[in-house]
């Protein structure tokens, strides 16, 4: 018997964790590899050594597989512990939202998933669904504490302050593929929390 971690879907069948696993490792080698328009469920379930119905029983099309697996990924990499001040707040979300647009296989994937949410107003919901307002709810605790240990006025502006403080970083790293100087963040940072004050 197979020792491997089961679990059961509601009212469905017995999943395997280390299949999942596999598609899971499998699928993003293949996006990062052919990108989504060229991305097959054959491909993937044939790149992790299983069968389609595998992946079927996970997920119902490649876009539900998209979606969830990226969305997974991208909320998790952000993380809104609470460091005592909004200074360190905002350097811990800078610096983990760097290593998470630094990594290999989301320079190759991110330019390919935006370019397919212009053109499939359905992909594009469902990741502002579950990529982009998560995240930014996420952010958003930021602010408010901040709010509520005086740093900053009770009637700050949060939507506008949480375009403030990913926008930067995502255009010099992603749009521009600038190079960042070793006190980069230090001081977008002061920047962000300046403008948050003001």
């Amino acid at each position: 018997m197979n020792s491997s971690t089961t679990r059961r879907v509601s009212g469905g069948p017995v999943l395997q964790d280390d299949v999942t696993e596999a598609i899971t490792d499998s699928f993003f080698e293949e996006l990062a590899a052919v990108g989504y328009g060229k991305l097959s469920i054959e491909a993937v379930a044939k790149r992790a050594g299983t069968g389609k119905a595998a992946v079927y029983r996970r997920w119902p099309s490649k876009q539900a597989m998209t979606v969830a697996l990226v969305s997974g990924a991208a909320v998790a990499a952000t993380s809104t512990g609470d460091t005592g001040s909004l200074r360190g707040d905002v350097t811990q979300l800078l610096h983990e939202f760097t290593a998470a647009l630094r990594h290999p296989m989301t320079a190759r994937i991110m330019p390919d998933l935006l370019a397919e949410a212009t053109r499939n107003e359905g992909f594009a919901a469902a990741l502002l669904a579950t990529i982009g307002n998560p995240r930014r709810e996420n952010a958003g605790r930021i602010i408010r504490r901040a709010i509520e240990r005086g740093e900053l006025p009770a009637d700050t502006d949060v939507e506008l302050g949480l375009d403030f403080m990913v926008s930067p970083l995502y255009w010099r790293l992603v749009v521009t593929n600038f190079p960042t100087e070793d006190d980069y963040l230090e001081r977008l940072v002061t920047k962000i929390v300046s403008a948050l004050a003001a």
